[in-house]
């Protein structure tokens, strides 16, 4: 029996998140009946991390434990060939018998994405907020740089999973501006439930003059979910990676699909 993880891809906008749910499709159950379906036996998936109905991912990172002679790179072509295509396995390797998905990781890095077309493309549907009017970048930027740093960011959270503090380092944030897009490159050593998504609707608010800078970095202060501003679609939202102490996927695989 040996532990694998695997770096995983997927478009959210057909799941109800990443987690197993009675009655509504998840990734993790897609990915474990994948896994039954050829190696004919129950198989449990650990993810590093929820994800929410609709949110995506490009760096999704997850363990199980298999008994079976495929080496790691046959293993993931047969994972994929079991896979829907909205889910893919970019890379998979036979990692140390401790390891934990969850448990070790050290830091995530979202990207959540704004369309500001005055009349949206179609194709943005489900995969990016699409907001009409123009936004003050400066003006979001320089509200950003009041989340770098560590903070209580309980005004910027929504009451879900139980957690014992909610106090969270944000290591960098950098908005990227390109033509009708704006980007938000959010890394921290963890999140709260919908921080990501609340800290892009408050920063939008900022960008359209609902809410100053001073007002935004007083919201952040107040410790109070009503003082800021809305939860942001999850359409928006990609996990983009998971840290680790250890290196991880240092040797990637062939593409997922030969």
């Amino acid at each position: 029996m040996r532990n694998v993880r695997i770096l995983v891809a997927y478009d959210g906008a057909r799941f109800f998140g990443w987690q197993r749910q009675d009655g509504f499709e998840s990734v993790q159950e897609t990915i474990e009946e994948g896994l039954e379906a050829f190696l004919h036996r129950p198989v449990v998936v650990h993810g590093a991390g929820r994800t929410d109905t609709g949110v995506h991912a490009l760096g999704q990172v997850a363990h199980f434990h298999v008994d079976t002679p495929l080496d790691d790179n046959r293993l993931r072509r047969a994972l994929n060939a079991h896979l829907p295509p909205e889910v893919v396995v970019r890379a998979l390797e036979t990692c140390p018998a401790e390891f934990h998905s969850r448990f070790h990781a050290r830091g995530k890095r979202y990207l959540y994405l704004i369309w500001t077309d005055a009349e949206p493309s179609p194709f943005v549907r489900g995969r990016a907020w699409a907001v009409r009017g123009v936004l003050d970048v400066d003006a979001i930027r320089r509200a950003a740089a009041h989340l770098v740093g560590e903070h209580d960011f309980t005004s910027l959270a929504s009451s879900g999973s139980p957690r014992r503090s909610n106090v969270r380092t944000i290591t960098s944030l950098r908005i990227v501006r390109r033509r009708n897009r704006l980007a938000l490159v959010v890394q921290g050593n963890g999140f709260l439930y919908n921080m990501v998504r609340t800290i892009a609707g408050s920063l939008v608010d900022v960008g359209r003059g609902r809410t100053s800078v001073d007002e935004f970095a007083a919201a952040l202060a107040a410790l109070d979910r009503s003082r800021a501003g809305p939860t942001a679609p999850a359409a928006g939202l990609y996990l983009l990676s998971v840290r680790y102490a250890e290196p991880c996927f240092a040797a990637r695989s062939a593409p997922a699909r030969d």
